[in-house]
C-alpha cells in the first residue's frame, strides 16, 4: 500500500528548544496504575503501604464492591507508624503473612509506595528483598513506588514494570517483546497484526502470570507501546536489550511506521507487510477521516498529564487536521519521544515539566478550541467558556493500534461537536 498520511515535515520538534518549567504541578496519583496493572496480572497482588486517603483513592478509581475479591489492598500507616512509635517492618510482615495465607493464588506480590511511606523512609526495597527470601519459590516480592511526589500518574506502571525487568532470568533466544500493559482486545490485534507477518516469538511484559515470564539478553528486540515507559526502557537498555525505535501506534500512521519498525528488524517483506496491513490501514483511515471532520483547522492545547501528549499532538495534526498550539509533557526523554518529535511539525511551544499558573496564564491567553488537560483544571477552564478534555480518558479507553483509530480521534471530536452543538441552540 502507497503511504497516503502527509510526508515528514521538513523540520520536525525534535530539535525544538523545550520550554522547563519546575513550579507547581497539577497531576494525579502514581497509584492510580493499579487498577489497569490488576487486570492485566493474573496472579500478582498490589499492597500499597500507605494512609487511608489511598485505599479510597484505589476504591473510587476500581469501583471495588465491599464483597469483591481484588488483587490490591492497602496496608495503612497508623499514627504510631507515622510518629516512629510502632515497628513498621514488623507489622508489613505480619500484614503480609496473613495476605499470602489467605490467598494462596497470588504469586507475585509488589509492595507499592505512597507519599506517606516515602515521608517516613519506609524501606520498602529491603522488606521486598527480605519476604522474596521467606516466600520463594512460591512468591515472589518486589516493591516500587507509586507516590504522586514528584511524578505522574501514569508512572505508576512505569515503576512496577522497570522493578520487574532485573528479576527475569537471562538469555541468549531472539524473541520480540512487547512492553506495556494494553487492553487485552488492543493487544491480541497487535500480536495477531505481526505473527501474520511470521514474527515471532512475541512476549509481553507485563506477562498475565509468573509461568508466562521470559528472559531477557542482547537478543531481546523490544518495542514501547505506551510513551510513559522511560524507566522500563532504561532497565531494559541496563540488560543488553534491543530497543525498537518508532512513533507510538496511535492513529494509522503511527501504527503503521511502529509495526514497520518491527518488520525491517525482524526481516519481513515489502510483500508481506503490505498484505497484512492494508485492510487495517483502510478501515483506520476511513474511520479518522469520519470521526475528525469537526477537528480540521482546529486548535489544541495539551497540558502535562499521562505522557502521553507528544505522540497524540503527532496524531491530531497530521491525521486530524489540528493545530497545536503548545504540547506539554510532564517528562520527555528524547530517546522514546524522537520518532514522534520528528513527526511533528515545528510550530508548537514544547514544554516539559509544569508551573501550572503560567500555563494556565499561557492557555487563557491562546483560547484554543480544545484544551487537552488533567480533571482538576477541566471544569474550572469549562466554566470560563473553553472546551476540554480530559487527559486520564486517554489511558483508561483503547486508543491504540488500527481498529481503535477512529475512537481515538472520536474523543476528541465529541466535546467540540457538543460546544458546536450548545452553541447553535444558544443561537437559535
Amino acid at each position: 500500500m502507497t503511504e497516503r498520511f502527509a510526508p515528514p515535515p521538513a523540520h520536525g520538534c525534535s530539535k525544538t528548544p523545550v520550554l522547563k518549567e519546575r513550579g507547581q504541578h497539577e497531576v494525579f496519583c502514581g497509584l492510580t496504575g493499579i487498577i489497569w496493572l490488576h487486570r492485566k496480572m493474573q496472579d500478582a497482588f498490589f499492597l500499597v503501604v500507605g494512609s487511608r486517603t489511598c485505599a479510597h483513592l484505589l476504591q473510587s478509581a476500581a469501583g471495588v464492591m465491599i464483597f469483591a475479591e481484588p488483587r490490591f489492598a492497602t496496608a495503612i500507616l497508623e499514627e504510631t507508624d507515622l510518629a516512629g512509635m510502632a515497628d513498621a517492618q514488623q507489622e508489613l510482615d505480619r500484614v503480609v503473612s496473613e495476605l499470602l495465607t489467605r490467598r494462596p493464588d497470588i504469586k507475585q506480590l509488589f509492595l507499592v509506595g505512597s507519599c506517606p511511606s516515602e515521608v517516613i523512609k519506609l524501606d520498602l526495597a529491603t522488606a521486598a528483598e527480605r519476604m522474596s527470601a521467606q516466600f520463594a519459590p512460591n512468591v515472589r516480592v518486589l516493591s516500587y513506588s507509586g507516590s504522586g511526589i514528584e511524578t505522574t500518574f501514569t508512572q505508576g506502571e512505569d515503576a512496577c514494570l522497570a522493578a520487574m525487568v532485573p528479576v527475569l532470568p537471562q538469555t541468549d533466544a531472539r524473541e520480540l517483546l512487547l512492553v506495556g500493559a494494553l487492553p487485552d482486545v488492543v493487544e491480541e490485534q497487535a500480536v495477531g497484526l505481526l505473527e501474520a507477518m511470521g514474527i515471532g516469538p512475541i512476549r509481553i511484559l507485563p506477562a498475565s502470570r509468573v509461568s508466562d515470564e521470559y528472559g531477557i539478553g542482547p537478543n531481546t528486540q523490544y518495542a514501547l507501546t505506551q510513551p510513559f515507559l522511560s524507566d522500563t526502557h532504561e532497565a531494559l537498555q541496563r540488560r543488553g536489550a534491543n530497543h525498537i525505535a518508532a512513533p507510538f501506534p496511535l492513529g494509522e500512521e503511527g501504527t503503521t511506521q511502529w509495526l514497520r519498525a518491527v518488520a525491517d528488524q525482524f526481516g519481513v517483506s515489502d510483500t508481506t507487510f503490505a498484505d497484512v496491513t492494508e485492510a487495517p490501514r483502510a478501515r483506520a483511515r476511513k474511520a479518522v477521516a469520519q470521526a475528525s471532520e469537526a477537528l480540521r483547522d482546529k486548535s489544541v492545547f495539551f497540558f502535562p498529564d499521562s505522557q502521553l501528549e507528544i505522540p497524540l499532538a503527532r496524531f491530531l495534526t497530521r491525521e486530524c487536521g489540528m493545530d497545536a498550539i503548545e504540547v506539554g509533557a510532564p517528562f520527555i526523554h528524547k530517546a522514546v519521544m524522537s520518532p514522534d518529535l520528528n513527526l511533528l511539525a515545528e510550530g508548537p511551544t514544547i514544554a516539559e515539566g509544569q508551573d501550572v499558573d503560567k500555563q494556565l496564564d499561557r492557555c487563557r491567553a491562546a483560547r484554543p478550541d480544545l484544551t487537552v488537560c488533567g480533571l482538576g483544571l477541566a471544569n474550572p477552564l469549562e466554566a470560563e467558556g473553553m472546551t476540554t478534555k480530559w487527559a486520564i480518558e486517554l489511558v483508561f479507553t483503547p486508543v491504540h493500534f488500527y481498529e481503535q483509530a477512529g475512537d481515538l480521534a472520536g474523543l476528541f471530536s465529541r466535546p467540540v461537536r457538543r460546544r458546536d452543538l450548545l452553541k447553535l441552540e444558544a443561537a437559535e
